[in-house]
């Protein structure tokens, strides 16, 4: 049992690793759409450092195999939601997006919700189930999966309106958080029939199985839906809210699917369910809007210049007045206001004049 919680914190390294990787590398990257997903594949394999977070996600999910066969799923899903501390703090690292103080104290929360779910693991009281009729897998499954598709569709549909409201990305994350969680499902189902040495009778029982189809439509589903929502929102935005969305799905749906029971003690059950609670809290309680950025100061800019009658004069007073304006009693523009006419102070009489004495003589 223990080496399912190494799996999957083994996992947690690969998957939060995968998802900066790919960020990085959508950001230096064209716009994608999902209407054009034979561009988007084109575009992504053309970029080596997309592909090396694919393959870091690809191991990451190999992992996770382990950690479904070892585990039960509501503790292997509380274990890898612990993920998202890695991957704030990477995202802090490489991506540039700083930790509030609400984030921090969220990461600190979910260290708490991690020790709790491992504190109530019993190797001899827990049932671990890897097998599930298919036709209860189909029932949860393909609800799901149509569920997915359509919050991600109608969120894009929300997008393209002229007077939308800025989008958060939560409806993304929900979207593609019911595919994988459909996979979570997927992957379980698997790692109860990948076992043995009899290759081909494992080849077989895998085709016989709803298994290797809806993996094969999560996986491309989900890489075009996630790769773009991942290109327009905060990584620290949408993969918490996808892991969030994977957990309470495959939690509650995987109970019923694969009939696994709950810790019997009151103990480990209120650990587990308490631990599980807190860590889905912590992620509906991050903030989903990034904090404005500060105000530039103004720094060399000219300001007002100096004030005259009452009116800031232009920048650039110490330049002649033809620069500045229009010579006095020069035509004014045209369609432009009047100006006023400038009030004088009455001119004083002129002083009366002094006789002056005449070279003939006196003036009569």
């Amino acid at each position: 049992m223990w080496w399912g919680v190494a799996a999957a914190l083994l996992a947690n390294v690969f998957i939060s690793c995968g998802f900066v990787l790919e960020k990085r590398a959508l950001s230096a990257l064209p716009e994608l759409s999902v209407k054009r997903p034979a561009r988007m594949v084109r575009v992504l394999v053309s970029s080596p450092l997309w592909l090396a977070g694919c393959l870091s996600l690809g191991l990451g999910f190999a992992a996770q195999l382990l950690c479904y066969r070892t585990l039960p799923l509501a503790a292997a899903q509380g274990i890898l939601v612990s993920g998202l501390v890695l991957l704030v703090l990477l995202s802090s690292r490489f991506l540039g997006e700083r930790l509030s103080a609400r984030e921090l104290a969220g990461v600190a929360a979910i260290l708490l919700s991690l020790g709790m779910i491992v504190l109530s693991l019993d190797q001899d009281a827990d049932t671990v189930s890897t097998s599930a009729p298919a036709g209860r897998f189909l029932l949860v499954a393909l609800p799901s999966l149509a569920a997915g598709v359509w919050l991600y569709l109608a969120a894009e549909l929300r997008a393209k309106r002229r007077h939308r409201i800025p989008t958060t990305g939560i409806a993304y994350g929900v979207g593609v958080g019911f595919l994988y969680g459909v996979s979570s499902l997927t992957i379980k189902g698997v790692s109860g029939l990948v076992s043995g040495s009899d290759v081909l009778g494992i080849a077989g029982d895998l085709l016989a199985s709803p298994y290797p189809y809806t993996l094969a439509f999560t996986a491309v589903a989900g890489l075009v839906m996630s790769q773009a929502a991942l290109q327009r929102c905060r990584a620290s935005l949408i993969v918490p809210v996808c892991t969030t969305a994977n957990c309470l799905h495959a939690v509650a749906a995987g109970t019923f699917v694969f009939g696994e029971p709950l810790p019997h003690d009151a103990p480990r059950l209120l650990l587990r369910l308490g631990g599980i609670a807190l860590a889905v809290s912590v992620l509906l309680a991050l903030p989903r809007h990034d904090e404005p950025a500060p105000e530039e100061p103004a720094g060399d800019a000219p300001g007002p210049g100096p004030v005259r009658d009452g009116e800031p004069e232009a920048a650039g007073g110490d330049e002649p007045e033809a620069v500045r304006g229009a010579l006095p009693g020069s035509a004014p523009e045209p369609g432009a206001a009047p100006e006023p006419p400038e009030r004088r102070p009455p001119a004083a009489l002129p002083p009366a004049p002094v006789p002056t004495p005449h070279r003939g003589g006196p003036v009569p």
